[in-house]
């Protein structure tokens, strides 16, 4: 079970790294990047930022090179918004959900565009 503190500090976490983004950073590594989740450990030291990127893959590899080099920006903004002893780590990590979600609608495409041309009676 998550503590409701925890909860608030993913929250304020995510809150202030997409307004960092949407700020933009001067990294032209980084492209259209959007946090999708941050999940926070229970003693608050390391936080996963969950993030996708529009792009192919070396989009999304430039992409979250350049996060981890803004890291330590992003921490020290966190630092001023966060009121706790101790700021967590922040790892990034691509979020393939999205990736799944969009080959499994093609597959289903792909199937009802098979199941056109039967006869009605069948389906």
């Amino acid at each position: 079970m998550k503590h409701k503190r925890c909860e608030k500090v993913a929250e304020t976490i995510h809150e202030t790294i997409s307004a960092i983004l949407s700020r933009g950073l001067n990294d032209p590594r980084i492209g259209f990047v959007t946090i999708i989740a941050v999940d926070v450990t229970v003693d608050l030291r390391l936080a996963k930022v969950f993030f996708t990127v529009i792009g192919d893959d070396l989009a999304k590899k430039s992409s979250e090179a350049g996060l981890n080099s803004a890291k330590g920006y992003i921490r020290r903004e966190l630092g001023k918004v966060l009121s706790l002893r101790f700021l967590p780590d922040i790892i990034f990590v691509y979020d393939h959900s999205q990736d799944y979600g969009n080959r499994i609608d093609t597959i289903l495409r792909e199937i009802d565009t098979e199941h056109d041309g039967d006869d009605p009676e069948h389906r």
